[in-house]
This record gives structure tokens, C-alpha cells and sequence, in this order.
């Protein structure tokens, strides 16, 4: 029997009152964007944020609840953003959508950085009591949201941002799932060798985590060659964006297999439509019956992330990944 998991990629959009009191706070500037030493106030309107987008989990009934990255000004590129070593320059645009984030330029090694993303997961722990999941960008997605004026080589560049993402892993509380979001490997896929290397960078990320690691991909499917690796990788699931390209993804798992669980976007993270609960459960089963395999935990999600949504969407959204989950428990 397959145990329905409902969960999200995180990245949640910021509470209306946040918006308003964050911008007077900090500013409207590039320069007045997360740094990482912010001001006591505007740490306390993030601990704040923070609470309410757990609670909100709570209510919904999601089997995992992540820290929501409401501190995230720069989506996935944010822990390098706040990394010593890397100056941010300009705006550049956030994959092929209408967002932005601030260049992020290494200058410097990347070693062990104070745990950015760690100590928003340990305030998180303080308010979750189990079912407690990470997110952080893949080491492949990060390296090419980046520029790199320091190593010099690309397959050296995305070791090096391999290694920065475990260490930081490693200062983790106790988490039940890690997700990886890896959207870079559909929209920018490695060729001439850097598919492989792509994958032993998940590697060295998941095998510093004591956890369920998810390798999340969206906007699209993957190309064969970059799947094909990706099967390599020692991670436990593999996602797949069954919004954008259904009838690929379930063929590259026809083709090539894919691991014993795996996470499904199954809720559109771009559009303001809610599903039915019933609706997220056919695309479930669909999958299933497409390639014919009963997985052991199927991870019920998002297929991007969500920041995208006005909140009561979101929070609509939540609720109908909860439902359908709760639907397959009833017909068991």
C-alpha cells in the first residue's frame, strides 16, 4: 500500500501585514534585501513570519512542514546571497518568469558559513513537533544561478557548492525529509559530462543528511542522458512535474525506473486554480498506473515552489494537497 505524503517545496509567499511591514523595515532598495545581519526588528517580523506559515501547515494538515524561506529575497539563490564570500551585483531574472533575484557572486571558498539556513530550520524545530522537512536549492541549480569568480573551472565551481550545501546540511536539526529543488537540471541541463557530475554533487549533499532525501526537478522534464544519472545518485525519491510534462516524466521512468518512493507535483505552484482533492488523487494514481509500479511513499506536492500565489490561494492549496492525502488513508 502506498503511503500518500503531503508536503510542499517551500518558498511560501510572505503574509499580507509581512509585506507591508518588512518594506518599511528594510527599505525598497536591492541594497536593503537580506544580508544576514539584520536589524533585531526586522528578525523579529521574520520570527513572526515564520510562526504563522508553520501554524498554517499545521492547520491545513500537511504530513511535512518546512520553515516557509520567508527570509528568502532571492529564491533559491539565497544562501549564497548571504554567504560572506559572495558579492551581490545586479538583478538578473529568476528562470524564464517575471522574478528577480541579485546576482550572486563567489569571490572567495566557500567553506562553512555560520549555518544560514540552519538556524531558520532550529527556530522552525521550536514549533514543530515531527514531520519536520528541509529545503535547500541543489548543489547544480545554486552553482548555475551563479557566477563564479573564484575557482575558475565549472566542474571545481559546483564541487565547491556541493560541499558549502553538506556543511551546512550537516549543522541541521533533526529533519524527516530534505528536499532538494534542482529546476536548473530541466531548464539549463548539463551536457559533455557535467550531467554526471551533477549528480555526484546530489550525492555529496544527501549523503551528508540523516534523512529522506527528495531530488525535486520542475518546469518540464528531463532530458534522458541527465535522468539517467540522476538514477545514480544516492538519494531516496526523485521528483517529477506532472503539471508541466506528464506524458515525459512518466516515460523516462518507463524507460529508466526511478527509486522505490517518489514526490509528484501534482498542485500547480504558478497558477491560482485550486485542485480538488479528488483531482490531485487521479494524477497520483494516473502516475502509478502509467508506469506501473506501487510505490512505497509517494510525496504529494507543489510542482515549484509557491511564492508565486496570493496567500489564500496558498493556503487553499495546502488544504487540497492534505485532503487528497487523507482521501487514499479513507478508501484503505
Amino acid at each position: 500500500m502506498t503511503q500518500i505524503v503531503a508536503t510542499t517545496p517551500g518558498l511560501f509567499p510572505l503574509p499580507d501585514w509581512a509585506k507591508d511591514e518588512l518594506a518599511d523595515l528594510k527599505g525598497h532598495q536591492k541594497t536593503d534585501l537580506i544580508s544576514g545581519d539584520e536589524s533585531a526588528a526586522v528578525e523579529d517580523a521574520y520570527d513572526r513570519v515564520r510562526t504563522e506559515l508553520i501554524e498554517t501547515q499545521a492547520d491545513a494538515g500537511l504530513d511535512r512542514t518546512v520553515e516557509g524561506q520567508g527570509r528568502w529575497d532571492d529564491m533559491l539563490a539565497h544562501p549564497l546571497a548571504v554567504h560572506d564570500e559572495v558579492e551581490t551585483r545586479g538583478i538578473v531574472r529568476y528562470y524564464d518568469n517575471n522574478n528577480f533575484y541579485r546576482e550572486p557572486v563567489v569571490q572567495g571558498d566557500l567553506g562553512a558559513d555560520g549555518g544560514d539556513v540552519a538556524a531558520d530550520l532550529d527556530a522552525a524545530a521550536d514549533h514543530v513537533d515531527e514531520g519536520l522537512q528541509a529545503v535547500l536549492p541543489g548543489p547544480y541549480s545554486l552553482a548555475d544561478l551563479a557566477t563564479d569568480e573564484h575557482y575558475g573551472d565549472d566542474a571545481e565551481f559546483l564541487s565547491a557548492v556541493a560541499d558549502f550545501l553538506a556543511e551546512e546540511v550537516r549543522s541541521f536539526p533533526d529533519v524527516e525529509t530534505l528536499f532538494l529543488l534542482e529546476p536548473s537540471l530541466v531548464e539549463n541541463a548539463p551536457e559533455g559530462g557535467a550531467d554526471e557530475r551533477a549528480s555526484a554533487a546530489i550525492d555529496t549533499v544527501a549523503n551528508a543528511a540523516d534523512a529522506q532525501v527528495v531530488t525535486h526537478t520542475y518546469w518540464g522534464a528531463l532530458e534522458e542522458k541527465v535522468y539517467a544519472h540522476l538514477m545514480d545518485a544516492d538519494v531516496d525519491a526523485i521528483g517529477f512535474d506532472l503539471i508541466a510534462d506528464h506524458d515525459k516524466n512518466v516515460y523516462n521512468v518507463q524507460e529508466y525506473g526511478t527509486k522505490d518512493d517518489v514526490a509528484l507535483g501534482v498542485v500547480d505552484g504558478q497558477n491560482t486554480l485550486v485542485e480538488a482533492p479528488e483531482t490531485i488523487r487521479d494524477r497520483i494514481d494516473w502516475f502509478e498506473q502509467q508506469t506501473n509500479t506501487t510505490f512505497e511513499t509517494v510525496y504529494a506536492t507543489a510542482n515549484t515552489e509557491l511564492f508565486y500565489l496570493p496567500v489564500n490561494k496558498f493556503t487553499d492549496k495546502l488544504e487540497a494537497l492534505a485532503n487528497a492525502a487523507d482521501l487514499e488513508e479513507v478508501e484503505a
